[in-house]
């Protein structure tokens, strides 16, 4: 009723306007005499009493322009589009100088119901006319191209045959915000409930499911400490299903309820122990504040995180990053390629850490909220935005999209006819183009290699080209389960470590042949500390036939730093072998040489000497035939061994 209030008001004060130059543009006394009735019901909020005068007055008088003004308000109010165009359409054929902004609430209309070819009109006629409003111009302008866009859009529509997940994830309640794991088992969304105990009478709670021979599960509720009475809402999961972030808003609600905070909305932090879930925590300044922040996206690298705030007046897509000392850097906003001076949310970074997906209605689309992509360059710029096209974003609001790892399946969530009743949550085939870079995943356990107990324990995964680590993350401390995202065409080095035992070391490629369908399976046996053990330092590198330490060595050499400063206590012998290409003598000076290129590194790095020796044993010590090259390739090692 305040909107008719309002409109009235306004309505009111233009046509008094018009009046003042001249007289209604009807000359017939019953029509105007109606017109009059019309604005009295109106006036009194008798919607139904107004269009039946309105309409008697374009009855008596077919080119009554004001009536069909009125009419055409009242039929939007009702939601009634067709018919306000309609009359909008009569108001324009009869004059566009009187009103010039019947042009451009006429293309409104079409534009939001997707009636793209006459909204491109009207708001053609707008931008040419001599009455247009600054403001209202410089708006007609962007919708018009977003009107050539999405005509160009419908004429070149893009794969997508959405499917429901079925009962196990949907019911006749609210589903969305979907986040899953990198292996596709598990998938953990919103559900929106009734509850007596909520002020609102509903409140979100998270529900988790589990794929079982292709199929999700009934979801169960994540229970407490993580879901309570207030609402729990757009989660974020880690890649390895360790680590939930989400959004809590009820702590500024006035009612002196819920989680305490920084904001209107804050970010939560819990980290799963075993089976069980810890007790949710604010994840603190500098990352929440007194403004709102909503909707992340951690990385699948364990650092970084996307959000979503509205500190800087608008609603903007922010990035920061934590530190080995668990602090978050100053958020950043991303560039202008991403956000606009619209709405951008529901942001979602790929487990590739290179594409971003996110929902704007800043950028040319078809209409209100449309998802997009960027892609990051070589040098960490976030590229154009790419919108996904017709018929994923229509003229309604779409958003919420997560991605797998692979990059072929795609979730969101849809209020599509035959559901299960509101919002469910479907899958689709991404097509090829929006599609991020190919992902793969490590999966496994560490386990104790003398007990076999299951280890909670710190890995890393480094690329070794680069040096910089890709993911940083720890085991399951029940199971010693890991899992873990891998950009494909690169070489790894993998460090796994654990207080009182040796650490792990291995390296692989994903280059070449790999198929990002085919998990790398790996279990990790550590050693404890003790005299004679030894570790196959593996991504220690040298030049064929030299001694001199390639650079992707250094990830390796400063692991065995760190391990040695943390065991001050500890000597250690460090020593080289070979395959038998070569006479013996070359390959015992070869080996020794190298050994010795790893002990100057550490005497380099203020390891102390009396903690050091090293030796070349040449090929006297083979771990593997050397029949064949993969035999070979394992007896050219570096090792150390506990030797005190």
């Amino acid at each position: 009723m305040k909107n008719f209030q309002y409109l009235f008001f306004m309505f009111v004060l233009l046509f008094a306007t018009i009046a003042n130059a001249q007289q209604l543009s009807t000359k017939s006394k019953k029509a105007e005499k109606a017109y009059i009735n019309g604005e009295d019901s109106f006036r009194i909020q008798d919607i139904a009493g107004a269009e039946k005068y309105f309409l008697k007055a374009v009855e008596i008088d077919p080119n009554f322009f004001e009536a069909y003004m009125m009419l055409g308000d009242i039929y939007e109010k009702n939601h009634d589009d067709t018919n306000a165009v309609i009359v909008y359409n009569k108001a324009i054929e009869i004059d566009t100088t009187i009103f010039p902004a019947v042009m451009f609430l006429t293309a409104n209309v079409e534009f939001k119901n997707g009636w793209y070819a006459g909204a491109a009109k009207h708001y053609s006629m707008y931008i040419n006319s001599k009455g247009a409003y600054e403001k209202n111009l410089a708006r007609a302008k962007k919708q018009l191209a977003n009107c050539n866009f999405a005509m160009k859009a419908l004429e070149n529509p893009v794969p997508f045959d959405p499917k429901n997940l079925g009962e196990g994830i949907n019911t006749d309640k609210e589903e969305y915000f979907p986040c899953i794991t990198a292996d596709n088992e598990t998938i953990l969304f919103t559900r929106l409930l009734d509850d007596s105990r909520s002020y609102s009478g509903r409140q979100e709670d998270f529900f988790i499911s589990k794929k079982e021979n292709g199929e999700w599960q009934k979801a169960r509720n994540l229970g407490p400490p993580i879901n309570s009475v207030y609402n729990e809402g757009a989660p974020s999961l880690s890649a390895d299903g360790n680590i939930l972030i989400f959004t809590a808003c009820e702590n500024m609600d006035g009612y002196g309820a819920g989680r305490d905070g920084f904001g209107r909305c804050d970010l939560f932090v819990s980290k799963k122990n075993g089976p069980a879930w810890a007790v949710p925590y604010n994840i603190g300044r500098p990352v929440n504040s007194s403004y709102w922040e909503s909707q992340p996206s951690f990385s699948a690298d364990g650092r970084t995180l996307y959000f979503v705030s509205n500190r800087d007046g608008g609603y903007d897509i922010y990035v920061t990053k934590v530190d080995n000392e668990g602090k978050w850097s100053k958020p950043e906003k991303l560039g202008p390629n991403i956000n606009t001076s619209g709405y951008e949310g529901s942001v979602f970074i790929h487990p590739d850490n290179q594409t971003l997906y996110f929902s704007s209605d800043g950028h040319a689309g078809m209409g209100k909220m449309d998802i997009y992509l960027s892609r990051k360059d070589s040098l960490g710029n976030w590229g154009k935005a790419e919108n996904l096209g017709y018929p994923i974003n229509t003229f309604k609001d779409e958003n919420s999209i997560v991605v797998s790892t692979d990059g072929k399946l795609a979730l969101f969530a849809s209020d599509r006819k035959n559901g299960y009743g509101g919002l469910d949550i479907y899958g689709f085939d991404l097509y090829a183009d929006a599609r991020p870079q190919p992902v793969t995943y490590m999966k496994g356990v560490v386990f104790d290699i003398e007990t076999l107990n299951k280890l909670k324990a710190s890995f890393e995964l480094i690329d070794l080209k680069t040096g910089k680590t890709v993911v940083s993350s720890f085991s399951d401390p029940d199971d010693g389960e890991f899992l873990v995202c891998l950009p494909e065409n690169h070489n790894f080095a993998l460090n796994v470590s654990r207080k009182g035992y040796l650490f792990y070391s291995e390296n692989f490629s994903l280059k070449g042949g790999h198929q990002h369908n085919e998990p790398v399976l790996k279990d990790i046996p550590l050693k404890p500390i003790k005299v004679g053990e030894t570790v196959i330092l593996n991504n220690i590198f040298f030049e064929s036939d030299k001694y001199d330490l390639k650079p992707e060595s250094t990830v390796e050499l400063q692991k065995l730093v760190d391990f040695l400063q943390k065991n001050p206590t500890i000597k250690i012998e460090i020593s080289g072998h070979t395959d038998n290409v070569g006479s013996t003598e070359y390959n015992i000076d070869l080996s020794e040489n190298r050994a010795k290129a790893v002990y100057d590194f550490l005497i380099g790095e203020n390891i102390a000497t009396e903690r050091l020796q090293y030796k070349g044993y040449g090929e006297s010590q083979a771990i593997d035939s050397n029949d064949t090259e993969q035999g070979k390739a394992k007896n050219r090692r570096t090792e150390f061994k506990i030797v005190e």
